[in-house]
């Protein structure tokens, strides 16, 4: 029986790695993009002659690639109080991720090929999108020793991290910096000097100080930064900075690439949308809700003055990638005391409104947000195939709406983790289908969906 078709016709395509803005429709047949033009599809390929929904109209909609998050939490296996492969990816799917990169700082760690297999056997019984692995750089992501990197470069990662922490060891990061010449992929590096940011829960500054929070500097993140920079022009291997947070991050970095280096970087939403003063429970000042743990994350939320300048290099391409840095927790790992609570915020199905505050204020142009979440990332974990609605490639598209008005209610969430300090707050820009492999992983108001 021939594959039914689906067209999506009369949306803004918006695909970066065809340097394609304007009206075109996309047909999608046998789970890959078959054509994308103006006017009807060629005739062999036509959708005519199927039923209605074989044809999913999209004025006034953004069409794109669908997303790609290079860094995200799903707990699993291990931590499935917090979350799940089955709820993480339908969060995703509800975000406009098409694909996400899972940490490795599960219980245990995915540090061996049996872990690895194990996530990617449950993401393909289980996931609504796809699901790549990053492998640990040390056994059980202590710092004492490498692990494996061969044997997890061939079960399928993408990459090696032991997020949540730095390789304290320089020698031993240079050693993981040199065997990863050997597969063509990334070391993933926390940046964070643990000597300064030892007990602190926020960014140090007026805030930390006035509040009597014990604070992290941000001369913590720049110093591993430049430490891991100077590993990755000795070795020549490649080094991708996660969640960059600070002012003196972004310029070594930008610095690095003026040198031709091999260095990549991402940022949050959330750090490009949310300063300090959050902690104090509303932009701009004193509130009731100060002490607010659902701003607590690592790396903290810092200055104005960093948020501008993040939204800067991610502008220049100093800055190559937006991840999510997806962190859900259990009401009672948040609902304690600031110091005592966990850090991360749930925040796949509220990345693209926060990112779209941007564009609606004139500081990013739409094209480059999108740039950030599709060719960026694919480039970086070498999946080029992805993130692209060229013909052939694999029909992973997500369609939304930039003008949508909605208000944040994380009970409502597909995510276990509701952990965020949005809830309430209106958004402008709002998912309304996912589809992976050319098949609908969500779509508004389909109560058959996730």
């Amino acid at each position: 029986m021939r594959d039914k078709a689906l067209l999506i016709s009369g949306g803004r395509l918006i695909d970066p790695s065809q340097g394609l803005d304007g009206a075109f429709d996309v047909l999608v047949k046998g789970g890959k993009v078959s054509w994308v033009g103006v006017g009807k599809p060629p005739v062999e390929d036509s959708a005519r002659g199927e039923t209605p929904e074989t044809v999913f109209p999209a004025g006034g909609m953004v069409v794109c690639p669908g997303f790609i998050d290079l860094h995200c939490h799903l707990r699993e296996p291990g931590f499935e109080e917090k979350e799940t492969i089955a709820t993480g990816t339908r969060a995703a799917a509800r975000g406009g991720f098409t694909t996400i990169c899972c940490m490795p700082n599960t219980q245990p760690a995915l540090d061996s090929r049996a872990t690895v297999e194990f996530v990617l056997r449950r993401a393909a019984a289980e996931g609504a999108v796809r699901v790549l692995p990053i492998g640990c750089i040390t056994r059980g992501r202590q710092g004492q020793e490498l692990a494996e990197m061969a044997e997890l470069a061939e079960a399928g990662v993408v990459g090696f991290s032991d997020d949540g922490r730095p390789v304290e060891d320089s020698r031993l990061l240079r050693h993981a910096l040199e065997y990863s010449l050997s597969f063509g992929l990334p070391i993933i590096e926390h940046c964070e000097d643990l000597a300064l940011s030892k007990g602190g829960a926020m960014n140090e500054g007026v805030i930390a100080l006035r509040l009597g929070i014990p604070a992290m500097p941000a001369a913590a993140e720049d110093n591993i930064v430049a430490r891991d920079i100077g590993l990755a022009e000795l070795t020549g291997a490649r080094l991708h900075i996660a969640h960059v947070s600070t002012r003196g991050a972004v310029e070594l970095v930008r610095r690095a690439k003026e040198k031709g280096l091999k260095v990549t970087a991402e940022v949050t939403p959330h750090h490009l949308s949310l300063t300090e003063e959050r902690v104090l429970g509303n932009e701009g000042g004193p509130s009731i809700h100060a002490y607010d743990t659902l701003a607590k994350v690592n790396p903290p939320l810092r200055t104005r003055q960093d948020v501008e300048a993040l939204i800067e290099g991610l502008k220049d391409g100093t800055i190559d990638a937006v991840a999510t840095d997806h962190a859900p927790h259990t009401q009672a790992d948040k609902q304690v005391e600031f110091e005592s609570a966990e850090f991360g915020i749930s925040g796949l199905e509220t990345a693209l409104g926060s990112l779209m505050t941007l564009v609606h204020s004139g500081q990013l142009e739409l094209g480059e947000l999108i740039s950030r979440l599709t060719t960026g990332p694919a480039r970086i974990i070498g999946r080029e195939g992805l993130g692209s609605l060229r013909p052939g490639n694999p029909a992973d598209i997500v369609i939304f709406d930039p003008e949508a008005e909605w208000v944040v209610e994380p009970e409502k969430f597909a995510s276990k983790g509701k952990n965020t300090p949005l809830a309430g707050a209106v958004l402008k820009g709002k998912v309304l289908a996912t589809l992976v492999g050319g098949q609908f992983a969500y779509r508004e108001g389909s109560g058959k969906l996730p």
